[in-house]
């Protein structure tokens, strides 16, 4: 009988790249969901689920990301206050407010509900606009995540 042995990747043991990703013409969930598997890392051969195996990823300019069809006024986002009611508004509110929480609400939604999805989610740095970002010193490699949202139509 051959002894097969099953590898499990130790905390602290796993190399972690750091990503660079334009959200430049990206859709919303596509780019939330590519996003996410990098974050837990599930897109590496040592994927172990419970240790974070997963990689840094800085995404640029998503001030310029883009929902596809009538999401942006159909979509709700709702929060409790802690008085009677929800406080609701749309996408296209939230995202004139503040375009980056739009995308790390999609992505938090995307990580497990564990005390590691709150440390995988700070590994993901969001920035609204141009390629100014203060991680240069890291060398990011750069990404392509996703498909713009004029490949997504197939034209």
């Amino acid at each position: 009988m051959i002894n097969k042995k099953t590898y499990m990747a130790k905390p602290g043991k796993v190399e972690q790249k750091w990503y660079l990703v334009d959200g430049t013409d990206k859709v919303v969930g596509r780019l939330a969901s590519d996003i996410a598997m990098i974050l837990m890392g599930k897109h590496r051969p040592v994927y172990t689920p419970h240790v974070d195996t997963g990689e840094y990823v800085i995404v640029t300019n998503v001030d310029k990301i883009v929902f596809t069809g009538k999401k942006l006024d159909q979509k709700k986002y709702t929060h409790y206050t802690g008085y009677p009611g929800l406080r609701v508004e749309t996408a296209r509110e939230r995202f004139s407010r503040k375009p980056d929480l739009v995308l790390i609400e999609s992505v938090r939604r995307m990580l497990p509900k564990n005390n590691l999805a709150r440390q995988m989610l700070r590994k993901l740095k969001v920035y609204k606009s141009g390629e100014q970002h203060p991680h240069q010193a890291q060398n990011p490699i750069t990404l392509e995540l996703a498909i713009t949202k004029s490949r997504a139509k197939g034209e």
